[in-house]
Formats: structure tokens, sequence, C-alpha cells
């Protein structure tokens, strides 16, 4: 039996996606398992155990029409049994239509369910802490696994090579392993999903005042002028206490730089994912535009927490469409002022 996952675009959901994987070896374990995805987020599925083969989706293939031709003539030759598309936009549409597939699965659309064997329509509310993002997914393993589908974390595997060589980094960079260590969120995946960086720089004070500890901030160098405007925002005995030339060049590094620190906190999106793949402890700080109950993934307001401004004005939100809120996010953010945040990050800090 062979069977293609597909799960295109963002790194937070190709890493949770990733868990069909574990589930469908559990059952299948002599399947052969492939994971179509894009090219740059394979650095959070490499050295998965559970999957057989990486399929990606290149640039150049999405920008030619003739290289994604070509490109879905290498998927019929591969003869599936099975895809599951989690992704389930058109090129993904078109590669489950062109797998040639007996068995096709994935989420209701009325005008692409005729691709389809089975789909399945969305849950809008959780049953678990594992959120709708997990139980989403599992449940296209419905016609797969006739038993309850057991509900697994995302994880990370990163060599020993790797977690050591970071720690080196870290040492010959003037950290002391042996006071607190935060990996700070300080950018989403773009300004809408970024807590606004004045509010931000009142956290990273807090947490300096309250923990004493050291700052690395998680950025590429393309957001260098965000990172330093942040900087320049926060007190000068937090600047004393961040290290903004200690940063992951890469997304292997980043996470190797992770697994040594204390949490990971700021806002919310592919690094939390990817933090509490590698069991670190996490905060973080929801996008007003944002589901919280489909990402708070495995938050037991503990070990993992997060807020969102619904949490404290959920009358904001009343008849308002993702799309009216994504379109207003200033004025939500500025709402979400720092004082409903501290008392949170304060019990975080002291139970980490």
């Amino acid at each position: 039996m062979k069977i293609l996952v597909i799960q295109q675009k963002m790194i937070g959901d190709v890493l949770t996606s990733s868990i069909l994987f574990e589930a469908l070896r559990e059952k299948y374990p002599k399947a052969e398992l492939h994971y179509l995805i894009n090219s740059h987020t394979f650095p959070v599925v490499e050295n998965n155990p559970f999957i057989d083969k990486f399929v990606f989706f290149t640039p150049e293939t999405e920008k030619s029409k003739t290289k994604f031709f070509s490109f879905l003539k290498s998927i019929r030759k591969e003869k599936y049994d099975i895809v599951v598309d989690i992704y389930s936009k058109f090129s993904s549409n078109l590669v489950s239509l062109f797998s040639g597939a007996q068995t096709k699965i994935s989420k209701y659309k009325w005008y692409t369910s005729a691709i389809y064997t089975h789909t399945f329509k969305e849950a809008k509310q959780p049953k678990t802490n594992a959120g709708l993002a997990i139980e989403n997914r599992l449940q296209l393993l419905k016609p797969l696994i006739s038993e309850d589908v057991k509900v697994f974390k995302p994880k990370i595997y990163l060599t020993n090579l790797e977690i050591e060589q970071a720690k080196k980094y870290l040492v010959d960079h003037g950290i002391d392993l042996t006071k607190p260590l935060f990996m700070i969120g300080v950018l989403g995946s773009g300004i809408q999903k970024t807590y606004p960086l004045h509010y931000m720089a009142k956290l990273l004070d807090f947490i300096i005042t309250e923990t004493k500890g050291q700052l690395l901030f998680n950025y590429i160098p393309s957001q260098i002028k965000d990172v330093k405007e942040l900087y320049k925002l926060c007190k000068k005995e937090t600047q004393e206490h961040i290290y903004l030339d200690v940063f992951g060049k890469s997304l292997r590094d980043f996470m190797g730089l992770t697994t040594h620190c204390n949490a990971l906190i700021g806002n919310e999106g592919g690094a939390v994912n990817m933090a509490k793949a590698l069991d670190i402890p996490t905060f973080a700080i929801f996008s007003p535009w944002i589901i919280k109950e489909a990402w708070n993934m495995f938050d037991d307001g503990i070990k993992n927490d997060s807020l969102h401004l619904k949490d404290f004005k959920p009358e904001l939100f009343n008849q308002k469409t993702l799309k009216d809120i994504k379109k207003d996010y200033k004025n939500y953010y500025n709402l979400f002022t720092p004082e409903f945040i501290l008392e949170k990050l304060r019990d975080f800090l002291k139970v980490i």
C-alpha cells in the first residue's frame, strides 16, 4: 500500500500534519508513506522516522504551468493507493485528481467534493486540549482506521550533533546556561500577526524584572530593522539581557537553540508550534483574527499557555467575521494592552 499525504504552504501546518504519519505507521506498519510539502518547510519534518519519502512542491513548480504539469505526471507514475489532501486548495485538488488513487480523502468543500471519495466537515469546537488543528486532521483518517484514532503530538527530530552544536554556539557567544534563557518570538509571520512592538517591549521588561534571565530573539536578517526598533523600546536594563547577535541562521539552527531555552514566549505561530514539538514550554499571544481554539494545541495553562483578546473582551467579537477583524487588526491589537497579559505571564514564569 502506498499513501500520499498533501500539506503545502506554512511551516506550522506541515509540522502539525506530520502526526498523521505516526498514526498511519501504527495501523499500517508496512505501508509506504509519502509527504508532499513545499520545499522550504522540510526542516521541521527532516529525520521523521514515520515518513518514507518527501515529495517537494517547489517555487519553480508553482510558477510554471509546464513544470506543474510535469509534476502531476510524476505523481501519476507513483501509483498511489490513497491520497489524503489536508491542504485542499486548487493545486492539491489537481494532484489528488491526477494521482489516480482509488481512495482520496479531504475536507469538505461543495465545489471540490466530487474529486474525493471521502470528505469531512471541519469541527468548530474542540473536544480535547489537542485543539481543532489536530482533531480536524485526525478525522481525515477515519476511512483508513476504523477504531478511534489516537491523538498524537507533533514531534521534531533533531540529531544529537545538532543539539550539541547549538549548545556550543550559545556558550561561545556568552550565554550562561545555568541562568534562565528565553527564546522570544518577537515578530509574527506578518504585521497582522505581530503584537505591537511598544507592547512587546513592556513584556520583555517584565520578564527581565521577574527573572533576570537572558533573551534571544527569533528573527531572520531581513527583519533586523523591526528587531532593532523593539530593542530600542526596551529599558536599558532589559537591553543588557538581550543577545541580538545570537540567533538561528536556519530553521534547524533555531530549533537547536530553542532546545536549550527554558521557554519560548511571544507571537503565536510556527515558532510556538516548533517549541511545543521540541517539548519546550510556550507562552503565546494570539493575533485577534486567528481562531485560538484551532491553534492552542495541547495548552494546559501551565507548561503551555496562550492568550487572545477574546479571552478578556468577547463582546468585541460579536457578529464580526474573521475578515472584518483582520481588516481592523490594528485597533484590536491596540486594545490588547500588556496589562491583560502580565498576570498570566508572571504565573507562567514561576512554574517553568
